[in-house]
């Protein structure tokens, strides 16, 4: 009865907490420039949506630049999303871009120019940053710092991918076969997010979330069944269930991913750079972990027993939730 009860809070508690019942659909605004002549840009302006509430940001360019159409705007998958054209006098060079509103958010926003001469620039803008100069030669470091930045900002913000990270710290005791077990779910979730990326793989997004949930399910079953003695499936073959799953999670990297797009002009530069920041950001949240353990370590030797199993029933908790809702837009 208590278990039941726990289930029903925490999946309430969740109802309202938006990031993680969406796990890896976690982005950031999005804006497009996409020069048609020399003083002329079609834009394309997309905000992320959560239910029948959008952020009230704005792009805001130079005085030199009017609407050259009226804006089309419609919603799709989450998110509203803008489209029209301006006409800059002079042109963008050197001039300020922004965000109305940004300061107040705790939001990004990336921006992604392309010029006629096929040549992109790409800015991150934040509350702190709302605005960026135009340049007139941009240069594939700006694409390479705003990715690294983004995939960094995207696996932190991804509670599902973390908890399954955490899971497997748990689960997997002796240090090298840990090492060799994330490696495993690195090297996975690395080639799922390249093929659907550059598009060699298709796979519908929202049955990916879901299932992505019952792989943290699965890996908080491991962990039970690891506290009363039994040797789980996971227990056994550790880098190779974590192999498996890491193949799952690699397409939910991609929905996000897919969202913001890839400079053509640079996409194995941005994928890559992408791909190395979802790994710094791991990197952080292991170093995190294993410095709070060597703290508390000390703590939990003398904690009840009943302690010691809540990681595998909390786990199991958020997991079911987050499938529950996650299922319930496919029926």
């Amino acid at each position: 009865m208590i278990r039941r009860l726990l289930l029903v809070i925490v999946c309430a508690w969740t109802a309202h907490w938006p990031q993680p019942a969406h796990g890896h659909e976690a982005r950031p605004g999005y804006l497009e420039l996409q020069q048609t002549a020399a003083e002329t840009w079609s834009v394309l302006w997309k905000v992320p949506v959560q239910g029948d509430m959008r952020l009230s940001i704005h792009p805001r360019f130079p005085e030199a630049c009017a609407l050259a159409s009226e804006p089309i705007a419609f919603s799709v998958s989450g998110a509203y999303i803008e489209r029209t054209s301006i006409a800059c006098k002079g042109g963008l060079a050197g001039r300020a871009i922004g965000v109305d509103g940004l300061a107040a958010t705790m939001t990004d926003v990336l921006v992604r120019s392309v010029r006629t001469d096929g040549s992109v620039q790409v800015a991150r803008l934040s509350p702190s940053t709302p605005s960026f100069l135009f340049e007139s030669t941009p240069d594939s470091l700006d694409v390479a710092r705003a990715y690294t930045l983004l995939g960094v900002e995207h696996i932190l913000r991804g509670v599902d991918h973390l908890l399954f990270v955490l899971g497997l710290m748990l689960l997997v005791r002796d240090k090298w076969l840990l090492v060799k077990t994330i490696t495993a779910f690195t090297v996975a979730h690395s080639i799922t997010l390249a093929a659907a990326t550059l598009g060699w793989m298709r796979v519908a997004q929202s049955p990916v979330e879901a299932v992505i949930a019952l792989s943290i399910l699965f890996l908080a079953s491991e962990l039970a069944k690891q506290r009363r003695g039994d040797a789980g499936l996971m227990e056994r073959w550790p880098w190779i269930v974590a192999f498996v799953f890491g193949l799952l999670h690699g397409f939910g990297f991609a929905g996000a991913l897919r969202e913001v797009g890839l400079p053509e002009s640079d996409v194995p530069l941005a994928l890559f750079t992408f791909n190395v920041g979802v790994e710094v950001g791991q990197l952080l949240f292991v170093s995190t972990i294993l410095v709070a353990w060597a703290v508390l370590r000390r703590f939990l030797t003398r904690a009840p027993v009943w302690m010691h199993a809540m990681p595998a029933y909390a786990i199991g908790t958020m997991a079911s939730c987050w499938w529950l809702q996650r299922m319930a837009p496919l029926f």
